[in-house]
């Protein structure tokens, strides 16, 4: 048997357990359905790696919240409820993998030995929120453990502390976001290594610009601060619930500044259903407790030239009082290209700089090729029996029932929109 790779709760992004919090106050008695997709089929599994995930996931059954994680919870993210921390802190909160997990596999047709991932988690929402990170962690793991071996570590602290010094000699704030596509649990470490090394030997200037990590465990063990609101999840379960799409953005708002209070609202996330339509609620008491947002898909420099016309020319909001942090498939090139878009327009800026951070690697043997990433993903498949769907702002990224989704499409308006940087199966090349 192997040994387990994920050893902690605390292992996971902070929007995690931030919505968790969130659905245990306002929602303890819905179920769900979440399912897996592989938006870059072309990669598939072999035996090796399907017996060793099957071999992880009873470990996720055997963690609990510690005494100690509890305290770092209370203290960092000080605005959960005392009665989520309650519940969390009992002795018998777990995960109960064998029964909330489905995992199949199947051979790919014309391709012997090759498989894809079967993979749906069922149970109350309260129950099954915090697998979707070490899920999908895990999956990555294991395709770089057994199928895709042609990498090494080599250069991996030295390649993440130039990018972090590039971030900072263009005075860009950003947040490392690599947890769900990491090579593994050891590059996760590796490239906060990298970053804390190139903070620390400029502290006054870098300490300002390196916001955190979206990795709680990270966060506590480098101390650093954990970073995250909300994702899509959130404001997708809030419409299944009712099937109310048109309040659906305004609904999820409500229920987190209810839940959190409004001062600790976050970043709004926009594309859920479109941005168009997210903004015909996004006006105040919402904008202004909301510090800015945050864009997840479609062209970035479009998004920023709309939020930017929202929140100067209809709120009448000064420049710069507003975030908008970028979190799409970002690399280094990107961030210095749109912040200078973000500065265009007025907008302040933060990025969110997951996989290009956490899975940048080059083959082992031919060190010009790119070993490229998985782009993975788990999204809630049905909340209460309903269809969960979301469209996003463009159209690699929309998901669910296709029927619910055309539907939904009609009824806010929704215009199909593609831009260049739209492939899903090679998100990162």
């Amino acid at each position: 048997m192997s040994d387990p790779v994920i050893k902690s709760l605390l292992d996971t992004d902070m929007y995690k357990i931030t919505m968790h919090a969130a659905v245990f106050t306002n929602f303890p008695d819905v179920t769900v359905t979440y399912k897996y997709t592989n938006r870059s089929s072309q990669f598939s599994f072999n035996k090796e790696a399907i017996t060793w995930l099957k071999e992880q996931l009873p470990y996720l059954g055997d963690l609990r919240f510690t005494e100690e994680e509890i305290e770092y919870l209370q203290k960092e993210i000080p605005y959960l409820p005392s009665a989520y921390i309650k519940y969390i802190s009992d002795s018998d909160y777990k995960l109960n993998p064998e029964e909330q997990i489905s995992f199949t596999s199947e051979e790919i047709e014309g391709k012997p030995s090759h498989y894809k991932l079967k993979i749906l988690v069922s149970g109350y929402w309260k129950d099954t929120m915090l697998y979707e990170i070490p899920l999908l962690a895990l999956i990555s793991e294991a395709y770089f453990k057994f199928v895709d071996t042609d990498w090494d570590y080599e250069n991996q602290l030295e390649q993440a502390m130039q990018k972090a010094e590039n971030l900072f000699d263009n005075d860009i704030k950003f947040s490392e976001f690599g947890t769900r596509r990491r090579r593994s649990l050891k590059t996760q470490d590796l490239i906060m290594q990298g970053i804390m090394k190139v903070v620390n030997a400029n502290p006054e200037k870098n300490k300002a610009l390196f916001l955190g990590t979206s990795n709680v465990l990270f966060a506590k063990k480098y101390g650093v601060k954990p970073i995250g609101t909300v994702a899509h999840e959130w404001v997708m379960g809030v419409a299944s619930i009712n099937e109310d799409y048109l309040h659906a953005n305004k609904n999820a708002m409500d229920y987190w500044i209810n839940t959190f209070g409004a001062k600790n609202a976050g970043l709004a996330l926009t594309d859920t259903f479109g941005t168009d339509d997210f903004l015909k609620s996004f006006y105040p008491p919402y904008s202004d407790a909301y510090v800015g947002v945050r864009q997840d898909s479609g062209d970035p420099v479009e998004y920023t030239k709309k939020i930017a016309h929202h929140y100067h020319d209809v709120l009448k909001l000064p420049k710069f009082s507003k975030i908008v942090c970028y979190s799409d498939s970002l690399n280094i090139e990107k961030a210095i290209t749109y912040a200078h878009a973000a500065k265009k327009y007025g907008m302040l800026a933060t990025f969110g700089i997951g996989t290009n951070f956490t899975n940048d690697f080059h083959k082992k043997s031919e060190p010009q090729v790119k070993s490229e990433p998985l782009n993975i993903v788990i999204k809630l498949l049905e909340a209460n029996g309903n269809h969960a769907i979301k469209i996003s702002d463009n159209l690699g990224k929309n998901m669910g029932d296709p029927v619910t989704v055309k539907k939904v499409k009609k009824e806010l308006g929704y215009t199909e929109q593609g831009w260049s940087g739209d492939n899903e199966a090679h998100r990162w090349t």
